[in-house]
């Protein structure tokens, strides 16, 4: 494809825009498009790239926006402790100093997540579903587990003896299976 601007050099840059349902395609090569580079930047940075993506992504949900300069007290800033990093100073990087830092800035991150992911947070992976039988069983206990703590605690002991025969049940099953 040839740039829609100076129509020599391959479109290297394609930008699709959608404004009240209607679709624009700009195709241009990487001089035009530094040349008309104003209408392309992300916040005033030097060019489109992942990280100023997703520190745009981040900025958009109100519990990641920066704290007001004016403000007489400043909150402390959360940080991770092995690597340092303050959680503004991810924001602009648009990634992480270690894997310590997924831990650490957890629930700045499960809004983003859940609107990115449909409204999950948490990855917990793929079972191929010829081999994965048991593990399927033994993760189906451990959420209904889980479920059952929190029956008991909102003292909902009626839904909770119900969670808790099927347990055992799924329990016999799985021992049953591994006969």
């Amino acid at each position: 494809m040839i740039c829609q601007e100076c129509n020599q050099n391959p479109a290297t840059l394609h930008f699709t825009k959608i404004v009240n349902g209607e679709k624009t395609e700009v195709h241009l090569c990487e001089k035009c498009a530094q040349e008309k580079g104003e209408m392309f930047m992300l916040h005033g940075g030097s060019g489109f790239s992942f990280n100023n993506l997703l520190a745009g992504i981040l900025n958009m949900e109100p519990a990641f926006q920066h704290p007001n300069q004016n403000a007489f007290h400043q909150e402390e800033v959360l940080q991770c402790e092995k690597c340092s990093m303050t959680y503004p100073q991810f924001v602009n990087a648009g990634r992480f100093g270690c894997s310590h830092c997924y831990e650490t800035f957890k629930e700045q991150l499960k809004p983003v997540l859940r609107r990115l992911h449909g409204g999950n947070w948490a990855h917990h992976g793929k079972i191929p579903k010829r081999a994965g039988g048991g593990i399927h069983l033994r993760k189906k206990i451990e959420e209904l587990k889980g479920l059952l703590k929190e029956k008991i605690t909102n003292e909902e002991f009626e839904k909770a003896a119900e969670i808790r025969d099927e347990i055992r049940s799924l329990e016999k099953e799985a021992a049953g299976g591994e006969e």
